[in-house]
């Protein structure tokens, strides 16, 4: 089976860490990327969760404030108001 290269850009500093924690590991950084790519094509899949920690917007107290809006909304369709954003602009600008 023929090889190739990929070239990734890091960061400095990420990439010391990396290099480090992977010779802790007993292993160089190409072998860690082999075994992340490996692992992405046997599973179809990122092999791990990808989030915004640190963002509100995407927070589970977000979620469930806008899960309990649209629940809302399904239930109460007259109470909807509809604007476009023009209107909202309006609004804003007082």
């Amino acid at each position: 089976m023929g090889q190739s290269t990929i070239s990734v850009r890091l960061d400095d500093t990420i990439k010391k860490q990396f290099d480090s924690l992977c010779a802790e590991f007993g292993m160089s950084a190409s072998t860690a990327f082999n075994i992340y790519a490996r692992t992405v094509v046997r599973q179809r899949k990122i092999p791990f969760e990808i989030t915004a920690e640190n963002d509100p917007f995407y927070g589970e107290s977000n979620a469930k404030i806008l899960k309990e809006s649209i629940e809302q909304m399904e239930q109460h369709p007259e109470r909807n108001v509809v604007k476009t954003l023009e209107e909202l602009e309006e609004l804003a600008d007082g």
